[in-house]
């Protein structure tokens, strides 16, 4: 069989560590890595004697650098954190600027772009032996971050605050923040291991206010590519923007010739955690949900008919007389039909955190909604929920958050530098 392998630094035969699986990785593909060596007399290989396989789940990377951060497009990985900073008291521009460069060089490190190591100085080997298994790493700065450094002239129009909508309960200190941070991956420790090492890279710059944990489906886990189900069970994100449609580019980034320019190719992001009133929805019988929602909840199709891909009809009239679509349902006044047109991307994860002082699941959506611009896009689309749609008697709005979330950037670069050093 020959000599084990010994990775450069790991002081043990046949380690297989994250930095070695992030270099070879790339070259896999779709495939996965494939397994060197061969059996020796005594039958299978042991673990010990030579690299594993990387699955296609963990071979698969994202790239960091481009003209769009990444987290945007892609879709939603198996698991997620959601976390905003304040800066600290005193920090400026120049503080700023620093702490956006180390996060964005922990982030080429850890996925693999760029330098080939996670930073020794924030790495914990949480996620070594792991390939990059999807992960991205996406950053945005709210409307306090403006004030803070000195960049009011630069604020972005379309950051202005949120409308009150009069059915949100929100936590303040759930909401909001000077910073923010998604990160996604489809390996739990993976992304974990990305949060902590964002957080320490924070130093002495900013500190956490708020941090949320999601999930959502394993990849593989079912036996064929499917739309994600959310804890109501029902499936979830079949009318989203796809990239593939012409217009997708701009009801989700900011134009090029678009102001502020610092935002060119970025986007805005709406963050709600959405906790969802499971008890009471689970009183209902699987046809009353049915009506609610305007889909069947087996297979996700329209109640006028179809398969789940088949264009809702908002007229349809069902056998009885009545409107196949209820009037109340949420397909009907979600659909950009009934919002003169506003769309946006939705990529959420779900998320369960034990049992709420008031003894039902503290469980349901973090909610993440992308658009070129949110006083089109999510503002009417949500007003428009908040006072028809029959769902709303089964949610609660808890928390919520706008983030501008600048261009990708280039080899060498920073997030947000335009803005930055502009």
């Amino acid at each position: 069989m020959g000599d084990a392998e010994t990775d450069a630094g790991s002081g043990a035969p046949g380690a297989f560590s994250r930095r070695r699986l992030l270099s070879t990785a790339g070259a896999a593909g779709a495939a996965g890595l494939v397994v060197g060596g061969a059996a020796g007399a005594g039958g299978a290989l042991a673990a010990r004697d030579a690299p594993v396989a990387l699955t296609t789940v963990g071979s698969s990377r994202v790239p960091f650098e481009g003209r769009h951060q990444a987290g945007i497009v892609e879709p939603a990985q198996a698991r997620g954190h959601l976390v905003a900073f304040d800066l600290a008291p005193g920090a400026d521009r120049r503080t700023a600027a620093a702490l956006l460069r180390r996060w964005s060089d922990a982030a080429r490190a850890m996925t693999g772009t760029g330098s080939p190591t996670t930073p020794a100085a924030y790495d914990d080997q949480v996620a070594d032996d792991a390939g990059p298994s999807s992960l991205t790493v996406t950053f945005g700065f709210g409307r306090t971050f403006f004030s803070r450094t000195g960049l009011t002239a630069h604020l972005p129009e379309a950051l202005a605050p949120l409308p009150d909508f009069p059915a949100d309960h929100l936590d303040t200190r759930r909401s909001n923040g000077d910073l923010w941070v998604q990160i996604g991956a489809d390996d739990a420790l993976v992304a974990f291991h990305a949060l902590r090492v964002i957080q320490k890279a924070a130093g002495s710059a900013a500190a956490v206010r708020w941090q949320m944990n999601g999930f959502n489906r394993t990849p593989g886990a079912t036996a064929r590519p499917m739309t994600g189900r959310n804890l109501m069970g029902q499936i979830d994100g079949t009318n989203n923007p796809k990239p593939s449609e012409p217009d997708f580019a701009r009801k989700v980034f900011v134009p090029s010739a678009g102001t502020p320019q610092w935002m060119a190719g970025g986007s805005y992001a709406v963050v709600r955690r959405i906790r969802m009133l499971l008890d009471s929805w689970d009183r209902l019988s699987v046809a009353r949900q049915e009506k609610v929602i305007g889909r069947r909840k087996s297979d996700g199709a329209p109640l006028s008919g179809g398969t789940e891909t088949t264009p809702v009809d908002l007229g349809k009239i069902g056998p009885d007389g009545a409107l196949a679509i209820a009037g109340d349902a949420h397909v009907r006044v979600a659909a950009a039909a009934s919002n003169g047109g506003a769309a946006m991307l939705r990529r959420a994860f779900s998320y369960h955190d034990g049992i709420g002082t008031d003894g039902a699941p503290d469980a349901g959506l973090l909610f993440v909604a992308w658009q070129a611009d949110p006083l089109r896009g999510f503002v009417p689309v949500q007003r428009k929920l908040d006072g028809a749609d029959g769902l709303s008697r089964f949610l609660r709005h808890e928390a919520s958050a706008l983030f501008a979330v600048p261009g990708g950037c280039g080899p060498g670069e920073y997030v947000g530098q335009r803005l930055l050093e502009g």
